[in-house]
């Protein structure tokens, strides 16, 4: 069964956008399973078939299957409260 409220968030810590989109995740207190694509076998190929990109941060969403990719702090609030994670 898929958690409804899950985020997968597949980034890299050397990424300035990723670290922006987990800090705005923090901030707004939503919950994320995060996948290093440097250090978990698979995350990067998992990243680039969930968005067929090679950018990262990918943000994937289980309760509507959408994700973003490169998002601002603004584009991930949008969707938490359109998901009613907020």
């Amino acid at each position: 069964m898929i958690d409804n409220t899950t985020i997968d968030f597949y980034g890299a810590d050397w990424c300035g956008d990723c670290r922006r989109a987990k800090a705005a995740l923090d901030r707004f207190g939503v919950a994320y399973n995060l996948h290093d694509i440097e250090h978990e076998d698979g995350a990067a190929e998992k990243a680039i078939a969930i968005s067929g990109q090679q950018h990262i941060p990918v943000i994937r969403f289980a309760a509507d299957g959408s994700w973003l990719v490169e998002p601002s702090a603004t584009q991930l609030q949008a969707k938490c409260k359109e998901l009613g994670l907020l």
